[in-house]
């Protein structure tokens, strides 16, 4: 059962984050900022100037006082020590921000946004180091743990984007919808009518792994080898959109939220790195399998058990409302997957040991 974190919001709770030292933040609509302790009480609360929905928030790993968020086209720098004005403001995107990522060493905090750019600041001389960009809204990125250089994006231009921030253009790209196409006599009907929109990206505490969850449901892992990138793992995770991934802080353990109300656990350690490396020869083992399969009926892991046979949930959730946002926290000795969705509540439900 979950437990209910009441009385820090009014509206919708948009995105939440979790410091080193354990405090939680949570960011809602018409610019409401919360603190909450493990107890899921709010400690501090904050309404941001201009009253634009708070759509991303996210401390400082090296100084867990100091918490960024995105309101409208605005990134404030607060102390969370004392929960008032901001220390600092940065007003470097033209559109709504989605996504913010703070690099590991504190150098630099990218800010991905409505138009399709990502602003990366240059957090010791305060300015813009990098203008990058994606052909329609970015929704998300994610600087690579133990690289602070380097970065991952997706957006709605179904566009996957390695970056690294010597250089203006993306090292590697790869558009989902593509990929799609070369296997699409493994599409169902109505998959065609359900492009790939990348919406959510997350990074393993390896560096080297990081997964991505999109609009058809799927979940696809992929591989960072140098200055590319190969996808590794799909899976059929959801019956509609994937709103949210997230790489536990441990392995390979993976939580996705989705568009259907569910929140599920997933162990991919057993699939990553085993995959055959051959794109041609993964493709025509697929297409073997899918002959032999009968069509998707749209149940949670059919697909699934067809393509990798290893790959099913751990845990799942009836949550019941549309994901906004996952993040997990450490909570007297347990951890906890941290829910926020269309209500004002924030839900926290018991995780099992890794």
């Amino acid at each position: 059962m979950a437990a209910k974190w009441d009385g820090g919001h009014s509206g919708s709770v948009l995105c939440l984050h979790v410091s080193s030292e354990g405090l939680v933040a949570s960011g809602a609509e018409r610019g409401e900022l919360a603190l909450w302790a493990g107890g899921g009480s709010p400690v501090a609360q904050l309404r941001l100037p201009q009253a634009d929905d708070v759509t991303s928030v996210v401390f400082s790993g090296r100084r867990p006082s100091t918490l960024y968020t995105s309101h409208g086209d605005t990134i404030s720098v607060l102390d969370v020590r004392s929960l008032q004005e901001p220390l600092q403001r940065f007003h470097v995107n033209e559109e709504e921000i989605n996504c913010l990522s703070v690099s590991d060493t504190d150098g630099f905090l990218a800010a991905a946004d409505d138009s399709g750019a990502i602003k990366v600041v240059d957090l010791e001389s305060k300015k813009v180091s990098r203008s990058l960009r994606h052909a329609n809204i970015c929704s998300s990125v994610a600087f690579r743990p133990q690289r602070p250089q380097s970065l991952v994006s997706c957006g709605l231009d179904m566009q996957v984007m390695l970056w690294n921030l010597q250089k203006a253009r993306p090292l590697w790209t790869m558009n989902l919808q593509q990929c799609d196409r070369e296997e699409e006599s493994l599409q169902s009907a109505g998959q065609f009518f359900n492009p790939p929109l990348a919406h959510s990206l997350s990074p393993a505490s390896c560096g080297n792994v990081f997964s991505c969850g999109a609009q058809d449901g799927k979940v696809r892992i992929f591989r960072v080898t140098g200055a590319r990138f190969e996808r590794e793992l799909e899976f059929q995770a959801h019956s509609l959109g994937v709103s949210q991934v997230l790489f536990m802080p441990e392995g390979y353990w993976l939580l996705s939220g989705g568009n259907d109300g569910k929140v599920l656990l997933w162990d991919v350690g057993g699939n990553v790195g085993k995959q055959q490396k051959s794109p041609a020869k993964s493709l025509h083992r697929r297409k073997a399998q899918a002959a032999a399969s009968s069509r998707k009926d749209g149940k949670l892991n059919k697909e699934v058990s067809n393509e990798h046979p290893g790959v099913v949930p751990k845990l799942s959730i009836e949550h019941g409302e549309k994901v906004n946002w996952l993040s997990c926290a450490e909570i007297k000795g347990s951890r906890r997957v941290l829910v926020a969705d269309q209500t004002s509540s924030i839900s926290a439900y018991p995780l099992p040991e890794p």
